[in-house]
């Protein structure tokens, strides 16, 4: 478990995103959480350079749906990069299992199948408490560090076009 604020990054290590087209599915399952992710990550994508018109954000019921969501937004638009961001809270049931396992399974698959990197951004924590603290609170914002995961996977996608169209 992280005990630091990660959130933080280094713009001269990381490729300018000015290029790149980026798709963010939200789940609106605890919004509290799942909508300071999405900030986090817009804005990180907006200060390594990318543009607010290229940057597209789909909303879905929950975390399950974020694969349909996902694979949907790789089929109907040109993207580089995609972040699913979700957030599922431990409870009395195995709901929580069913649902993360299913969740990871189906973004590994997207990866696999697409030649689009999906970016697993859901929090899968134990209490609110906790997924406040990774969602813009003491721990920092997981919607930033996934961010630049997708900028850094995007260049990574887009490796062979010339160095000046991705950034470097």
């Amino acid at each position: 478990m992280a005990t630091t604020n990660l959130s933080y990054y280094d713009k001269t290590t990381i490729p300018n995103a000015k290029s790149f087209r980026f798709g963010i599915v939200v789940s609106e399952w605890n919004p509290e959480i799942t909508k300071n992710l999405q900030k986090g990550a817009i804005d990180t994508f907006i200060d390594c350079g990318a543009k607010k018109e290229n940057i597209i954000s789909w909303d879905v019921p929950g975390s399950f749906e974020l694969v349909f969501g996902c694979k949907k937004m790789i089929q109907t638009e040109n993207l580089d990069a995609i972040i699913a961001i979700g957030n599922v809270i431990q409870g009395e049931t195995k709901h929580f299992d069913f649902v993360c396992e299913g969740v990871t399974q189906g973004i590994v698959d997207l990866n696999i199948k697409f030649d689009i990197p999906v970016i697993f951004c859901v929090l899968t924590d134990n209490t609110r408490q906790q997924s406040l603290d990774r969602s813009g609170g003491k721990l920092g914002n997981k919607g930033i560090e996934c961010a630049i995961a997708a900028v850094k996977m995007a260049a990574l996608k887009n490796l062979g076009r010339t160095k000046e169209n991705i950034g470097f």
